[in-house]
């Protein structure tokens, strides 16, 4: 549901619209998805607690309050919230910076990355800049990922080898392999390789497979999904018999019994100042990463989405996380794609869920002591790689040679810097990208079509022009990075053998003209009107318009502003002779012309 047209408690709590349409049907359908979630929750929220450097239970930790807090103040009511691998991974390189792992400052520091986190995320939800993620861009966001998902699998050869390992970068960890693998453990290594190979079978043919055997494609997808536990289970079952479980292969070692106590993350301005730049990575990459798929599941339900309040219920949940034991939370997507398969109805899912896994700490938290931590690499390792998408990049690289080299940037400085490095290095990619093109935007000199009101780039088409009439169109928002861009179109066309007498700007691509531009304008219009060049505008949008109408550049303008480029066309065509261009066209061994020249 939008955020638009809410207001009071109800904007802050959406439970309060959607709960007075809660009914028996609609409980038992989140029932039967929270049931399901759970079974999948629970492997993974112990392992990418492992994967920070946490002790397994704080995973369950952070699937408790947490899930009850979203469901009362998130938007989505499908997406599941918990532990997940890239934020995990994220919270373990910012952690080893201010304490040693498994130690009690780690485990607080978790806490207060999760405060500032959450805090961050509410600021920014309550200030409705939500937008502001947008600058990230897509190719970004997937280099980062893809280079996530390898650093994540390579970090996992310790649990998989049972070897000493290492290191936040791939250059450390691979530098340090040759030397560990002195200490391979090999009933370690063959719990691994096992849990791999049935967790990779089970992915790759298990729903074909139970289709085979006449089970509906449904179920069959859902019963793939809980593979991780049941690889869990067999592996520890298997170890079990043979002997090996806490001697030859680590094991999770003892979870506590029982729910978490309520407290207060440490008050250290010293560890909270270290700690608030990656907060704020984190808040950026676990937000993008949430709403991306919120939003996939919104669109196929016919829902919509307020990104705004995403903001505020994720911030919430990871404050819920920083009080109760927890570590820094996002919206994950393969529990959250089940939750949506599951049939889940509203954000209640999450809540009953929270139950589910109470149940299980409370009742069977000795059973879970026995989980080996190979099996649980395992589960990490096929996960992530799901992430990599090593075709996105020659996807990217063939449709935009500078966005290609933005996302293969990306992916290369977080593997070898490491992922606070690598996502700094996105985001300036992302916004120098979005500089660099407004800062020379795409430009035409238009023609009419004979005999129509329509005007196409004269170098693409063959159109009516004349000599004595200049009109160009920019293809974006006038802004102090492209004033100098427009300058320099503007002398080039009116410096041409014989000069136009008129020249018209068509305003149908600015939405903005901001100070920078409007000083350029004026200069424009002075310089032109030395020159003798009626300088007129066509087609300037309303919201324009009204800006421009508190300014002196109307008053001053020495031509006129036209409704239309036809309505120019016709005012000032015939003041000089008329003839017909040639459109270039794209031959072989032809040069075309350039791209920022070559619009429709």
């Amino acid at each position: 549901m939008s955020g638009r047209g809410r207001s009071g408690l109800t904007r802050w709590l959406p439970i309060l619209a959607w709960g007075r349409r809660y009914d028996r049907k609609i409980f038992g359908e989140d029932l039967v998805a929270a049931a399901i979630v759970t079974l999948m929750l629970i492997p993974q929220a112990l392992a990418y607690a492992m994967l920070a450097g946490l002790p397994p239970v704080v995973g369950l930790y952070a699937s408790l309050l947490p899930l009850i807090v979203y469901t009362l103040m998130g938007s989505s009511s499908t997406l599941s919230v918990g532990p997940m691998a890239v934020v995990s991974l994220m919270t373990a390189a910012a952690l080893s910076r201010v304490a040693e792992a498994d130690s009690a400052g780690y485990a607080a520091a978790a806490l207060v990355l999760a405060l500032l986190s959450g805090g961050i995320l509410l600021i920014m939800g309550v200030c409705r800049l939500g937008f502001l993620i947008n600058f990230l861009s897509h190719p970004v966001m997937t280099g980062f990922v893809s280079a996530s998902g390898l650093l994540i699998a390579a970090s996992q050869l310790k649990h998989l080898l049972g070897i000493p390992l290492s290191g936040s970068t791939l250059p450390a960890l691979l530098s340090r392999l040759p030397s560990a693998l002195e200490r391979l453990n090999l009933p370690t290594l063959a719990m691994g390789c096992a849990s791999l190979i049935m967790l990779w079978l089970i992915r790759r043919w298990g729903k074909a497979g139970l289709e085979r055997c006449r089970v509906p494609s449904r179920a069959a997808g859902m019963l793939v999904k809980l593979a991780p536990i049941a690889t869990v289970a067999i592996a520890a079952l298997a170890a079990s018999t043979v002997g090996w479980l806490g001697h030859d292969v680590s094991t999770i070692g003892k979870i506590p019994t029982g729910l978490p106590s309520l407290m207060l993350p440490p008050w250290d301005p010293g560890l909270w100042r270290t700690l608030i730049w990656p907060a704020i990575l984190i808040s950026i990459v676990g937000y993008v990463e949430s709403v991306s798929v919120a939003q996939a599941l919104a669109i196929r339900r016919g829902e919509r989405l307020d990104p705004d309040q995403e903001l505020v219920g994720l911030g919430g949940a990871n404050l819920a996380a920083s009080i109760s034991g927890g570590m820094p939370i996002t919206g994950g997507f393969s529990r959250s794609v089940v939750n949506f398969d599951a049939g889940a109805r509203t954000p209640a899912a999450g809540a009953y869920t929270a139950v589910g896994i109470a149940v299980v700490m409370l009742l069977f938290a000795p059973w879970l002591r026995e989980l080996p931590m190979a099996a649980l690499a395992a589960v990490i390792v096929i996960a992530v790689l799901s992430l990599v998408d090593l075709p996105a990049f020659a996807r990217v690289w063939r449709y935009s040679r500078g966005e290609g080299v933005a996302m293969a940037a990306t992916a290369v400085a977080t593997l070898l810097l490491g992922v606070e490095i690598g996502i700094l290095v996105g985001v300036g990619m992302s916004l120098a990208l979005h500089l660099y093109g407004t800062s020379r935007p795409h430009s035409a000199e238009v023609g009419r079509i004979p005999g129509t009101e329509h005007f196409r780039n004269i170098r693409r088409h063959a159109v009516e022009t004349d000599s004595h009439l200049a009109i160009l169109r920019v293809d974006e928002s006038l802004y102090f990075a492209n004033v100098r861009y427009l300058e320099d179109l503007v002398t080039m066309v009116t410096s041409r053998d014989p000069p136009p007498r008129n020249l018209v700007l068509t305003c149908q691509a600015v939405n903005v003209i901001d100070a920078s531009a409007l000083e350029s304008l004026e200069a424009l219009n002075r310089r032109l009107t030395n020159q003798g060049v009626g300088l007129h505008l066509a087609e300037v949008k309303g919201p324009v318009m009204d800006r421009l109408s508190h300014t002196g550049l109307l008053e001053s303008l020495n031509g006129r502003v036209f409704l239309s480029t036809f309505e120019a066309w016709r005012a000032l065509h015939g003041r000089g002779p008329a003839r017909l261009s040639m459109p270039c066209i794209a031959t072989p061994g032809v040069t075309f012309p350039s791209p920022r020249q070559s619009a429709s």
